[in-house]
């Protein structure tokens, strides 16, 4: 995949007069983290976000015990935002934290602000961001609501992906529960098939 291809796919030249897009995709600059390493670490105030191209990525907050405890994955096409610091300034309440490889696409806040005066950029972050909101809004109902159980299969329907690449002791913390009942729901799910 060619460096521009990616945010192509992001950014739909259909959209976007070749001004714009080159404008754009000019703004934007490939980043590549280790394993384990930050995006974006606690307390600092992100003056970035990203696009992941490749590779997975959590958000996490840690309790007043000291366990850390994850709020949501990123993977492949996601943003990666922490969306009150990046717009108000604020120190980051959570840590971004790479679970594999990543390679991102960052935007500097300076720049992004350049290109807010473009329509179709406006309505992709717009999008992201709704889509962002509804997404944390299901979880946290989800997380009073459903039993674990239901949340787990949720989580396999809609990020089958999440399961497959990423230790099940960040899914499990995800789900509010320990690694011990995601297994015995993992196993109980499994003798069901």
């Amino acid at each position: 995949m060619s460096d521009t291809a990616f945010l192509l796919e992001i950014f739909k030249p259909e959209n976007f007069t070749a001004e714009e897009l080159a404008l754009v995709l000019a703004q934007y600059h490939r980043r590549e983290f280790k394993k384990n390493e930050f995006l974006i670490p606690f307390g600092s105030t992100a003056n970035y976000y990203f696009f992941l191209e490749s590779g997975f990525a959590r958000s996490y907050a840690v309790d007043p015990e000291g366990n850390d405890v994850t709020t949501k994955f990123f993977g492949p096409r996601d943003i990666v935002i922490d969306w009150h610091s990046y717009f108000l300034k604020q120190p980051c309440r959570e840590s971004i934290q790479a679970l594999s490889p990543v390679v991102g696409w960052r935007i500097q806040f300076e720049d992004f602000m350049k290109l807010f005066s473009i329509e179709a950029f406006r309505e992709v972050g717009r999008t992201r961001l709704v889509n962002n909101y509804f997404a944390l809004k299901n979880h946290a109902v989800s997380m009073i609501s459903d039993p674990a159980k239901d949340r787990y299969l949720h989580l396999l329907e809609t990020q089958p992906e999440v399961i497959q690449n990423v230790p099940l002791k960040h899914v499990a913390t995800y789900l509010g529960i320990t690694d011990t009942s995601l297994s015995r729901i993992r196993k109980e799910i499994l003798n069901e098939r």
